[in-house]
């Protein structure tokens, strides 16, 4: 929990302008009018308080899931194990996640409201469901992302280990969780701005209905593959940075813990 937690932290709080540049280019309204390079630290608050809780949930999710599924000494299990442990994390985690996500992005795209007045928004005219929003848009985001990740990581690690004879320095760790955390931001990228338009979608629209699939045919007619792909950049940029910090941090604390 403290070591998740504390790597959660640290990669939300340093890689945050990156997030933001990223929603602001794929939000409807375009970067400009979503703010541009203004407000860079607009929603962080929100992201200040879900950090914690989200990634020390996910990892005491992945580590219990991955003691207790079937792995053994056959190294065909191993990736599966970490594809499901991985996946039920995400599922516990984004419980956190996407109320923290709501209000962030939303924050995001106008700087000029504050996070609380923001939440308050969305709690008198929505409810709680309305924090809720993109809640399956989200974990239909993060399992394919986690499916590649996290295989993609223990993998790397392992074969780091197997060629050096030792097992992976903190800093080799993090080096592995940065490349498999840019290609899966890659790979994932289309979700991510389906996601992004669903939360930031007025209440009523088709957009707020969650449908993920309607949300990618919408980009897709209106946009094309530019659309789809729309803060691809920046996405990879935060993600590869913020597997080396995150997934780095997280070997380095639990190792100084246990």
């Amino acid at each position: 929990l403290k070591a998740g937690g504390v790597a959660g932290v640290c990669v939300d709080l340093i890689l945050f302008p990156l997030d933001t540049v990223k929603t602001r280019l794929q939000s409807p309204q375009g970067f400009r009018k979503a703010g541009g390079f203004r407000g860079i630290y607009a929603g962080v608050p929100s992201t200040a308080i879900g950090s914690f809780p989200n990634a020390a949930a996910f990892f005491i999710t992945y580590e219990n899931a991955k003691s207790l599924l079937p792995h053994g000494s056959s190294s065909y299990l191993s990736p599966a194990t970490h594809m499901v442990a991985a996946s039920l994390g995400e599922v516990v985690a984004c419980l956190i996640r996407v109320p923290s996500e709501v209000v962030k992005q939303r924050a995001q795209v106008s700087p000029s409201s504050s996070t609380l007045r923001i939440l308050s928004h969305t709690l008198y005219h929505e409810g709680i469901q309305g924090l809720y929003r993109g809640y399956k848009s989200t974990v239909l985001r993060e399992i394919p992302f986690s499916l590649v990740q996290f295989p993609l990581w223990e993998s790397l690690k392992d074969l780091w280990s197997w060629k050096q004879g030792h097992v992976v320095d903190s800093w080799q760790s993090a080096v592995c969780g940065a490349f498999a955390g840019g290609i899966a931001a890659a790979v994932t990228t289309p979700l991510d701005v389906a996601k992004t338009r669903i939360m930031l979608a007025k209440a009523g629209s088709s957009n707020a209905s969650g449908n993920v699939l309607a949300a990618l045919g919408g980009i897709w007619r209106t946009q094309g593959l530019s659309g789809l792909f729309a803060g691809v950049v920046p996405r990879m940029a935060a993600i590869s940075l913020g597997g080396f910090i995150f997934l780095g941090t997280y070997e380095n604390t639990r190792q100084l813990l246990l």
